[in-house]
């Protein structure tokens, strides 16, 4: 098997068989053929000449430019004087060949795969009022610039870096958790992600085995449910109210949850926010329990009409706690970057399972966001988008109040998203149905239950659209429910 090498860069894997039929020529001119049709060699794209082409195959000029000529009349090649040789201009743009399948079910993939429930992409006119939605624009560009000219003011290193991540992003990253969830830890306790959801993958991958029992709050986060789920751990689900899990419902003993996953800073999807005293009986709890509590501290930076509350990992004086955070909501998802704080045991299990598989974190990322936070861009930013949100929030909370009696916004306090609860009797299926008939989409609160839902809303998230959206999706959504009572 050949590939050729040419002045432009241009590589094509050409194989040739030296012996038997067809002839060289043959070969040749049939696969420079198929390149072109298969899309492999696009059109107006410059092909070597016949002298780099011959030398990088070891073959005879001649053949190639006989291929080239046999080519160029069926119409495939066009010559410039020059310019070379080049796939022709006009040719019609054909489909790639598809990947091959196996026939039937192979024993290797799963027999009933898991669906996710994940959205398909939206019509461009429709609100979405979708929970996780973030904006961007309020970070000035030149701040933007500045952070990866930083980054990029050397050339990389030779190496792939700690598995753990850059050790200077971890210091400034412990400095920043120390000062604002009042977590204490060093940078040899930060491991550096690629998102939330692989910590929290990460963490279940190390610390369950089939059969194991797995917490979650419920209603909850469904993708903690799978992942628990994939592990072969059984799910022991608990209930939430107004102030979040409630830490009096946890089973204890052998019916105690081996990890007990749990979003104390602004429950999913209810919105309420973990007490002090709450935190407390769960630290309790856990250590009662010999359980490990899974805290993903989602939406904490975004609080609006109450102070910050300490982190369960700020808390915890026995070391079982690991602390999930992550930039997609207070940048963007599009960075891919996360961190986790987790007892010294646990990190190093999970440091040995990134390691082994290779996911390290991108270098010039993390150079980029060790600037911005060291030069107190992180700080700065968090503070004009806590005011952003809460802008689009009384936007959001002003329009839906003259269907107060009908439905409640909670959740307030903190977050980008809030629960719509309905009064009982409300069909929230069929308004979810008719909000979106006039191009409205909310989420409705069944799909966040592992067990038959108690209560009837949607999840309204308002952190990703423009204020003149909001203003005009809310009011569609009270008048499709004024209309359904």
């Amino acid at each position: 098997m050949t590939s050729t090498s040419i002045q432009d860069g241009l590589e094509l894997l050409i194989h040739l068989e030296r012996r038997g039929k067809p002839s060289l020529q043959r070969q040749l001119l049939e696969q420079v053929r198929r390149a072109i049709l298969q899309g492999q060699l696009a059109p107006g794209r410059r092909l070597p000449s016949t002298r780099a082409l011959a030398e990088s195959l070891g073959i005879s000029r001649n053949i190639v430019v006989a291929v080239y000529e046999e080519l160029w009349s069926e119409g495939y090649l066009i010559q410039r004087r020059g310019s070379g040789t080049s796939v022709a201009d006009d040719l019609p743009s054909l489909p790639l060949p598809p990947r091959p399948a196996p026939a039937g079910t192979p024993r290797w993939l799963p027999q009933r795969p898991t669906a996710l429930g994940i959205s398909c992409p939206l019509p461009p006119d429709v609100i979405a009022f979708q929970p996780g939605g973030v904006v961007i624009a309020p970070l000035p560009l030149g701040v933007w610039n500045a952070v990866w000219k930083e980054a990029t003011a050397c050339l990389p290193p030779t190496a792939i870096g700690p598995t753990a991540g850059d050790l200077e992003l971890r210091a400034a990253l412990a400095d920043y958790l120390r000062r604002t969830r009042g977590v204490p830890c060093g940078a040899e306790d930060v491991l550096l992600t690629a998102s939330a959801m692989q910590a929290l993958e990460l963490i279940a991958r190390v610390t369950l085995r089939p059969g194991d029992l797995a917490g979650i709050e419920e209603p909850g986060y469904p993708i903690a449910r799978h992942l628990f789920g994939t592990r072969g751990a059984q799910i022991v689900t608990t209930p939430v109210d107004a102030d979040g899990l409630r830490v009096d419902a946890l089973p204890g003993g052998s019916s105690a949850p081996l990890v007990q996953y749990v979003t104390p800073s602004h429950q999913f999807p209810l919105g309420g926010r973990l007490p002090i005293a709450r935190r407390l009986a769960l630290l309790e709890w856990a250590s009662a329990n010999d359980s490990l509590i899974i805290e993903d501290d989602y939406d904490s930076e975004f609080r609006f009409d109450a102070p910050p509350l300490p982190a369960l990992a700020g808390l915890d004086q026995e070391g079982r706690v690991a602390y999930i955070g992550t930039f997609s909501k207070v940048l963007t998802p599009a960075l891919r970057l996360g961190y986790l704080v987790a007892p010294a045991p646990l990190r190093q299990q999970i440091v040995l399972l990134k390691r082994l598989g290779d996911q390290h974190p991108s270098w010039p990322t993390q150079r980029a966001l060790l600037a911005f936070i060291r030069d107190g861009h992180l700080e700065r930013h968090i503070r004009r988008m806590r005011r952003h949100y809460a802008e689009k929030r009384a936007l959001l909370s002003k329009t839906l109040a003259p269907i107060s009696h009908l439905a409640q916004l909670r959740g307030l306090e903190a977050g980008l998203h809030v629960f719509l609860e309905l009064r009982p009797g409300l069909d929230a299926r069929r308004i979810a149905q008719a909000a979106f008939a006039r191009g409205v989409v909310v989420t409705l609160l069944d799909a966040f239950y592992a067990g038959k839902p108690d209560r009837g809303g949607f999840l309204v998230g308002y952190g990703g659209l423009e204020p003149e959206k909001i203003v005009r999706g809310a009011r569609i959504l009270a008048e499709v429910i004024e209309q359904e009572q």
